[in-house]
Formats: structure tokens, C-alpha cells, sequence
């Protein structure tokens, strides 16, 4: 059997700003970003550079329910795990494009870590795994 999650929905306040913020600051691609009309909605896809894996599917609060979990989706845990090739080539790239760090760069001893926000207040990890790390490992 093989299965893959595809997406991971991250909501949004708006499409725009998201997209700006994904592309622009965190050099995500920008997959799909189709009007579909039957739902007048917009389906937003974008993923992080040189990956197949799974993407984030941008999704536009639509109720007033959702409005309240834009930026604490996870209950103020690290929400989301960006995993690099090179860990100092991008925490530079980000604190220079103004990202907020709350945690600072730490070396662990499955490699090494930082904390920041994204543009609604959702927290990720920056990392590098180490290449023993069971996730490297698969990634081989």
C-alpha cells in the first residue's frame, strides 16, 4: 500500500497577502491558483521550493468560526516543520526579508532548529535534519 497526504490547509485571511507572503518572504512556489466558481472560492496551492511532497492549500476563511483559528491553528504549538539543505542559507534569507524569529537557532540532537511566525502568527520550525535522522533517512 502506498498513501501520501497531498495537502495540509492552512487558513488564511486573505489570498493575496498570503500568497505574497508565501512566494515573496518564504520563496515558496506558487502551484495552482484556480477560481472555482461552482464554490466561488479560490483554490490556492503552494509548496516549499525543489519538493514533491506535500503542499499547503491556502484556505480563505469563509465563516466566522474559521476566522478565530487564523494564526492558532495548532493552539500556539509549532504548527509546521520546514525542513532545509541548508539551515543558515535560509534563517539569513528570512531574518533579512523581515520574518519574526521567536525562538533562536539551536543545535539539537536531531539537528538544528529555529522557531519563527508566519504572516498570521501560525508558529514553524526552521530545521535541518540531521542526515541519521529517520526522516532523512527516508528522503534517500
Amino acid at each position: 500500500m502506498k498513501q501520501s497526504i497531498v495537502h495540509i490547509a492552512l487558513v488564511v485571511r486573505d489570498h493575496d497577502e498570503a500568497i505574497d507572503f508565501y512566494v515573496n518572504k518564504l520563496k515558496f512556489e506558487l502551484i495552482e491558483d484556480t477560481y472555482q466558481p461552482e464554490q466561488d472560492k479560490r483554490w490556492v496551492v503552494v509548496s516549499p521550493p525543489g519538493t514533491s511532497g506535500t503542499t499547503l492549500l491556502l484556505a480563505k476563511a469563509s465563516k466566522p468560526e474559521q476566522h478565530d483559528f487564523i494564526g492558532n491553528q495548532s493552539g500556539g504549538r509549532v504548527f509546521l516543520f520546514l525542513n532545509t539543505d541548508d539551515f543558515w542559507r535560509d534563517y539569513d534569507r528570512m531574518v533579512s526579508e523581515g520574518i519574526h524569529f521567536v525562538r533562536d537557532p539551536k543545535t539539537e540532537e536531531y539537528g538544528t532548529v529555529a522557531v519563527f511566525k508566519d504572516l498570521y502568527g501560525n508558529l514553524w520550525d526552521l530545521l535541518q535534519l540531521n542526515p541519521e535522522h529517520p526522516i532523512s533517512q527516508r528522503q534517500t
